[in-house]
């Protein structure tokens, strides 16, 4: 989007945003300064000022330096959203360390993976997962490993109860190898930093989903996190009394950058929630009474279907976005009913992002919405749609793939030059565009519509189908909860369309029900792209961030047609 164009969506907000040349730490500090006594964050009711977060960064970058983390080393971060991981995010960074992001779920050898591809000499792990990383000691490059128990940050009562608990539980470390983090810290009060780590260096090691195969290292410098984290606190308008739900994790970009960053950015407060439960999030809510609520779909779904959400007062709420993953219209619709009842204003929103421009990038404006719509793309981000095989820009509404350019894109792959140079390319205006792998279309207007991921789109009958589109149908019936749709191969289509459906009620699955929501399908959608069969499951599989996992079911029928 064309930076005149600007006005015409947001008014007040200036097209352009002079960004620093420094660290994200440096960032940080500007908040502290000026919020000292604000809280930060919120860890299970225990509260932390600014000023005491900057203390906790200062204790964990000393202990970093003396343990030899100099510029350059990589530290994984092996963490759920915690205290810990967040202020070793920042020590690190303050030292100028990179901060690689692994999910603590991991297997051993996608740890194996993750630490190798980094060559992290240095990891924070809980000592619930101490003993994975032991399995593979002697194939990965760390020379030390900082173990810690969630319970440390817990309020007083919570983490005596919880070391009760877990007293048998109790993990037994290699003191030549790992070291309680705790101890890290101790009488460690020396300032140290970095001087002359600027936005061009590389800050954070991302890991994309693997929907291209083995999940790839997304290399983000400082100036990226910087930028994103300011667009995100201009364009939602944070400032530090906004309070965000920090549920989407800190090893995805959404949770770290939107849920974290930006927050801190404002001088805002971040609710760092460790562990999702509907129950427990639905509980915060009415406590807590954040202003910004940010998820995927699937979390919207089970809030509504949460009493303590359905019956709590929203009218705190400034907004709710949702991205990651399409959201179906009814859910939105649904979502803002309950809102409206409950004493609130906002609606449900659409954004869209990807890893490779730290994540989100583009959204709808809160004043504004169109059916179907991601918005349009944030201050100083460019996106166009293109011709996915000849790069030349598509007119008002064709489809074609999105393209995005600015200062939030990444630096480019871990160790993949290849996968780089095809994903970043300079195009005829001599500018570097990153190739989302998305399809999509931009109106008149300038707001985008996303269609598909560009590898997921099935040929049916020689014509495209575009899943997405298919489940949001699905998705209308009032029986279904959830849906997901693949290509199954066929002798006289190429692909057939095939349906997997979560229902509402389990019970009312049968015979009739698929015929049901099929012929429901094809009063709404063209023929070829409906479902030629219906498959109920109890449960849909999702991945770990919460996203139905279509290749967990393309799997499964694999296995079936064998």
């Amino acid at each position: 989007m064309e930076n005149k164009e600007w006005f015409k969506f947001y008014g007040d907000i200036p097209p352009s945003i002079a960004y620093p040349e420094s660290s994200m730490y440096a960032l940080l500090k500007k908040s502290i300064a000026k919020y000292p006594a604000d809280i930060a964050y919120d860890f299970l009711g225990k509260e932390v000022t600014y000023s005491e977060f900057d203390r906790q960064i200062d204790a964990y970058a000393c202990g970093l330096h003396n343990l030899g983390l100099r510029p350059g080393d990589v530290m994984s971060i092996i963490m759920p959203t915690s205290p810990q991981g967040i202020i070793a995010f920042y020590a690190v960074n303050k030292l100028g360390g990179v901060a690689s992001f692994i999910h603590p779920l991991s297997t051993p050898s996608e740890l194996l993976h993750y630490l190798s591809l980094s060559q992290s000499k240095y990891a924070l792990t809980l000592d619930i997962f101490y003993d994975k990383i032991v399995e593979i000691k002697d194939q990965i490059p760390l020379v030390k490993l900082l173990v810690t128990s969630i319970s440390e940050f817990m309020p007083t009562l919570k983490k005596t109860a919880y070391k009760f608990i877990n007293l048998a539980k109790k993990v037994h470390l290699d003191n030549s190898w790992a070291l309680p983090l705790e101890k890290l810290k101790m009488n460690c009060t020396r300032n140290v930093d970095a001087p002359g780590f600027g936005k061009d260096s590389l800050a954070v090691i991302l890991y994309s989903g693997g929907t291209t195969g083995i999940p790839k290292g997304v290399m983000l410098t400082n100036g990226n996190i910087v930028s994103e984290g300011m667009q995100v606190a201009a364009w939602g308008k944070l400032d530090h009394t906004d309070t965000i739900l920090a549920i989407l994790p800190i090893f995805h970009g959404f949770g770290l950058s939107v849920c974290v960053n930006a927050v801190f950015v404002a001088g805002g407060k971040s609710i760092l929630i460790p562990k999702f439960t509907v129950k427990d999030v639905a509980r915060l809510i009415r406590k807590k009474r954040p202003t910004f609520l940010i998820g995927v779909p699937t979390l919207f779904k089970a809030l509504l279907d949460e009493k303590q959400f359905t019956t709590a007062d929203l009218r705190f709420l400034k907004a709710a976005f949702s991205g990651a993953d399409t959201l179906p219209r009814s859910l939105k619709e649904a979502f803002d009913e309950t809102v409206k009842k409950n004493g609130g204003k906002c609606t449900l929103l659409e954004g869209y992002g990807l890893t490779e421009a730290v994540t989100a990038i583009m959204a709808m404006p809160m004043e504004a919405y169109r059916e179907g719509s991601i918005g349009v793309p944030f201050p100083d981000m460019d996106a166009k749609i293109v011709d996915p095989e000849h790069y030349n820009t598509l007119a008002h509404g064709e489809i074609g793939e999105i393209c995005l350019q600015g200062p939030a894109v990444m630096k480019g792959y871990l160790n993949n030059p290849e996968e780089t140079a095809a994903t970043l390319r300079i195009h005829d205006d001599g500018k570097v565009w990153l190739h989302t792998g998305d399809l999509g279309y931009r109106d008149a207007d300038g707001y985008f519509y996303f269609k598909q991921r560009l590898k997921r789109m099935i040929k049916s009958s020689g014509m495209n189908v575009y899943p997405s589109e298919v489940e949001n149908v699905i998705c209308q019936h009032p029986d279904v909860k959830f849906a997901c749709v693949i290509g199954v191969e066929d002798a006289h289509q190429m692909s057939r369309i095939k349906a997997f459906v979560e229902l509402h009620n389990p019970k009312l699955a049968s015979p009739e029900k698929e015929k049901e929501i099929i012929a429901f399908t094809q009063s709404k959608i063209i023929k070829w792209s409906c479902p030629r069969e219906v498959e109920f499951m109890d449960k849909l599989p999702l991945t770990k961030i919460g996203k139905v996992n279509f290749r967990a079911l393309e799997a499964i029928e694999h296995e079936k047609r064998k």
